[in-house]
């Protein structure tokens, strides 16, 4: 097992990408800022405090599996096979030390192991007990996911760790609840663990998975082969595993007259986070930016700032990462960039776009295209389908998305990826079409 110590903490740092450049009277701010945590580094003692971590162990963690037992995952029986199997090939996965229980999801929730409203801890006996009564499991019932997140919910927080985290597999729609009891339930987990969703099959709504890994600042896939679930159960446990610091937070400040249009994750998918701004101190608010191990995201800023006369400048915005801390409510990372604003009448100066902007913005325009294509194609909408479709080929070739124009070409026949000149198919497989859909919010890293 790997030794995670204080040691190696993550360090946090923030770039930012922008064309500080205004015309004389202009208000949008547009940034890109980067926040990387890499490994190796101390970022200071309050962050490193006994509450996160365990001595001689990885960070303090608790994971929660949701498996769908409904009747539909019988047909055919090997996709209950295969949902038990990944099971226990998460399981496998967990480090030791770590909290972890198995539910059985119909429409109800069922502690399937260790029960009593308890987690085990994970080690060689434990583990193989949770194989054992995963083998019992099979399938009947309806589903009502709400129930299961709840359920996980009151697990998870039930284990002084710090990070909480929930896995999720359904097979089906959540016919048996309504659509506002899953939102309630959402809405009261959001902020108090994470959750990867994965729908198996072509059964399932594509809206519903997504929205609960959008919701719980998880990822969304499909594994429309039962077989696979595995491989992709083990690497969502591994990441899971590789997670040290949860619960981090992007403070953005801005001046008097200053206001924030958006923010939005743009790398490595799109995730609107203007709505859940929280209120931290005069002029500055914090966006939820979930769990980090070593890794890499990019957010899209935009602030409209007062118009201002040529040769003035500002700061427009001042942006730094907090986490919560149990005695001094935040504590800031350590990591800070400034967004500037600097009016002038210098015309190439002023109206160039940043790369990084540039790039994002193209992006976060091919995600919102893909989905609009594919709700009016399932409407019948044949000319609106293929000109928003298209426009997603003509995005996708110019950011060098390869796996989306892969996805758009089995939907799609292209004609001109260039000029965006396509053809609807005739027959397009369900499994391509949800996966083009699932996957749509993904992007490709700008080359800086």
């Amino acid at each position: 097992m790997a030794n995670f110590s204080k040691s190696n903490v993550p360090q946090f740092s923030v770039d930012v990408y922008q064309n500080e450049y205004l015309p004389e009277g202009g208000r949008e701010v547009n940034a890109v800022v980067t926040v990387t945590a890499t490994g190796g580094g101390t970022i200071g003692s309050a962050v490193a405090a006994p509450h996160l971590y365990s001595p001689g162990e990885g960070p303090s963690a608790a994971v929660v599996l949701m498996l769908d037992c409904s009747g539909s995952m019988d047909h055919p029986p090997t996709k209950m096979r295969n949902a038990r199997d990944a099971t226990a090939a998460a399981i496998d996965t967990l480090r030791d030390g770590v909290h972890f229980a198995v539910v059985a999801g119909t429409h109800l929730a069922r502690e399937v192991y260790p029960g009593d409203g308890r987690l085990a801890v994970a080690g060689p006996d434990t583990r193989e007990q949770a194989k054992q009564a995963l083998r019992k499991l099979g399938a009947g019932g309806g589903t009502a996911i709400g129930t299961w997140l709840r359920r996980a919910d009151r697990l998870l927080a039930s284990a002084d760790v710090a990070i909480r985290h929930g896995i999720l597999l359904t097979d089906g729609r959540n016919e048996h609840e309504s659509p506002e009891d899953l939102k309630a339930a959402l809405d009261a987990c959001a902020g108090r663990f994470t959750c990867d969703a994965r729908g198996v099959g072509t059964d399932w709504e594509v809206k519903e998975v997504t929205g609960i890994a959008s919701a719980l600042l998880g990822t969304a896939d499909i594994v429309a082969d039962p077989a696979g679930l595995a491989a992709d159960f083990t690497r969502m446990m591994e990441t899971a595993m590789g997670k040290e610091v949860a619960d981090v937070s992007l403070r953005l400040w801005t001046p008097a007259g200053a206001t924030v249009a958006f923010v939005k994750q743009v790398a490595p998918t799109v995730e609107e986070l203007t709505g859940r701004r929280t209120e931290a101190g005069p002029r500055a608010g914090d966006y939820p930016l979930g769990s980090w191990g070593d890794e890499s995201r990019d957010y899209h800023l935009c602030v409209r700032v007062p118009p201002a006369a040529v040769g003035r400048e500002m700061l427009a915005a001042r942006v730094s990462l907090v986490i919560p801390h149990p005695d001094k409510g935040v504590q800031n990372l350590g990591a800070q960039g400034l967004v500037r604003a600097v009016w002038t009448d210098d015309l190439a100066a002023s109206t160039s776009i940043n790369p990084q902007v540039a790039h994002y913005t193209g992006q976060a325009e091919l995600a919102d295209v893909i989905q609009e294509g594919l709700d009016l194609r399932k409407v019948g909408d044949i000319d609106g389908a293929t000109a928003k479709l298209g426009r997603a080929v003509q995005l996708a070739r110019a950011s060098g998305n390869a796996d989306t124009a892969k996805l758009l070409a089995k939907v799609v026949d292209v004609v001109d990826a260039a000029t965006g000149t396509v053809r609807l198919k005739a027959k397009v497989e369900e499994a391509d079409e949800m996966t083009l859909e699932t996957r749509s919010t993904k992007t490709v890293r700008v080359k800086k």
